[in-house]
Order: structure tokens, then sequence, then C-alpha cells
């Protein structure tokens, strides 16, 4: 009880300016977090944390804010210190699944405030020069762009540009993402190389579908997995990529999941580190590996000899 508390105080320590952004202050942590995180980084750290951010809807409705945009809203500043805490463990890399493609069968309040937000935060970000420059968070964004506004698209090439260079840590925002779409646009890409006769058939791998995944940028495959609000599924989240990772479900809903629930999913992790890394050895290396160059929206997949 004593560990919820604190992080309620936590919450009202943020600037308005940090409450919109997507940055908050390296701001001297509670005795108890600096304790916490000194014991946890003894062990293995995860270098890729991939959060299912569940409950936001839920959380609106429980305290009465009276429109689930409001919840959405209070799910973002929750990031923004989930950001803020994995970079102080070490962690790398940080994949969230912001809007599912079945989402949009959401009411058209919901999907269209969404929406609203996406362009207003993202916005933010490109307004925020001086802390881009100085967190160096590369950005990528993953999904079916085709599906969003002129405007949203806009916003994302433009951040993925300004950030591209980066090598402060990376953020990978999934939006509008389903794997099976992913996956499927995957094939797509392979099936336009072959009919433009630029690889045969038989040169098809499973490492040549993965460098067509839109993680095929430089992304990692994610160590942990996270997702909130009690729901046991994987949503369809990054399938492909997650084969090996190690997957913890918490009852919290994302608005409410703080450092004391970090902390307990790392702790969970290193648990059962031995038995993921041991899944992860019998995957059989292949003897030609792929990647891919991207140029805007132009790929060109680049066979390497092993």
């Amino acid at each position: 009880m004593q560990f919820c508390s604190c992080q309620h105080k936590m919450a009202s320590n943020l600037t308005a300016d940090e409450e919109a952004g997507w940055f908050v202050s390296q701001k001297e942590q509670p005795w108890w977090q600096w304790l916490l995180r000194r014991f946890i980084a003894s062990g293995p750290i995860p270098r890729h944390v991939a959060f299912v951010m569940d409950g936001n809807r839920r959380f609106a409705k429980n305290k009465n804010l009276g429109s689930v945009i409001k919840g959405h809203e209070k799910g973002f500043v929750q990031l923004a210190k989930i950001l803020d805490w994995c970079s102080r463990f070490g962690i790398r890399e940080i994949t969230v699944y912001a809007f599912s493609i079945e989402n949009f069968k959401r009411s058209e309040d919901e999907v269209g405030g969404l929406m609203r937000l996406a362009e207003e935060k993202f916005q933010k970000l490109l307004n925020d020069s001086e802390k881009l420059d100085e967190k160096r968070i590369c950005f990528r964004f993953y999904g079916n762009r085709t599906l969003l506004s002129a405007r949203l698209q806009k916003l994302m090439s433009d951040i993925e540009e300004r950030t591209e260079k980066f090598e402060g840590g990376r953020l990978n925002v999934c939006m509008p993402y389903t794997s099976r779409d992913e996956i499927s646009r995957s094939f797509e890409t392979i099936r336009t190389h072959v009919k433009e006769g630029k690889l045969n058939v038989e040169d098809i791998n499973e490492s040549m579908i993965d460098a067509c995944l839109d993680s095929g940028c430089g992304g990692t495959p994610p160590d942990l997995f996270v997702r909130t609000s009690g729901e046991h599924r994987l949503s369809d989240f990054m399938m492909w990529q997650a084969a090996d990772t190690h997957v913890y479900f918490d009852s919290v809903l994302w608005p409410e999941f703080g450092y004391y629930n970090l902390c307990k999913a790392i702790l969970n992790y290193q648990y059962y580190r031995t038995t993921v890394s041991k899944m992860s050895s019998l995957n059989i290396s292949e003897e030609t590996t792929w990647k891919m160059n991207f140029s805007g929206n132009d790929r060109d997949l680049i066979s390497v000899k092993s």
C-alpha cells in the first residue's frame, strides 16, 4: 500500500507541458524507486519491451470521466512516465500497441477522438525540437498507414525522418496494426519483388519474411511482452516477432500501471529468462539472411550471405 501512495504523489509532479508531451523530466526518484531499481538492475534487464496498453476505456468508466477519450488521454500521460522509467532501467527499445485495425469497428465518436488525439500528440512531438534533440529517441511506426488520414501519415513520416539518426533508444508505435495485416503486407512485398524479377521464388525463406515486416527497419524481437487490464490475450500483436518472448499479464488498468507494476514485470522476466533463452537457442540459422533498406516509402531487399 505504501508503494501505491508514492505512485499517486509522482503523478501530481508533472507539469502541464509534460502531461501533454512525450517526455517527462529526469527528476530525482523517490528512495523506494531508486532502491528497487538498484536491486532489479543486478539481474538481466530486457533490451526490448512490448506493451499492450489495455484498460483506458474501463478506467474512464470507473472514474466517471464522462468520455472514453479522457481515459485514452490518461493512458498517454502514463505512457510518458513509463518511457522515462524504462530509460532509467536501460531498456533500449519499446513497442506500444496504440491502435488496432479492429478498433475501427468502435463508435465514430471514439475513433474520431482517437485520431484527433494522435494528431495532437504527434504534432506536439515534432514541435518539441529541444526535447527530441535531448532524448535522441528514434521513432518508428508499424502498421497499415493507408487506413489513416493524409495528415496523420504526413506527421508519422515527418517524425521518422526527424528522428531516424537518433541512437538514444527506440520507440515503435503500432498504429493501425494487427499481426495478420503485417504478415500479409510482408508477403505482398515479396510477391511484388518476384513479379518485378528482383527475386526468385526459391530465395524465399524465414529471414526474408522477417525483413519485410514493419520491424524489418531495424527493430528487434521483444524480450518481454506486457499486457494490462487482466485480459489474457495477445490480440494479434507482434505474433511473428514474439515467438520466443516472455509474456506477462497484469490485472491493473493501463493508466494505473505504475513503477511497482513495471518492476514486477521485469522481475517476472528475470525469473523465467532461462526457459526463454533455451527456446531461443532452438532456432535454426539459415544460410542466406536478408535485410530491408528503407527510403521513404521505397523498400529494397538485400541478401546477406552468412
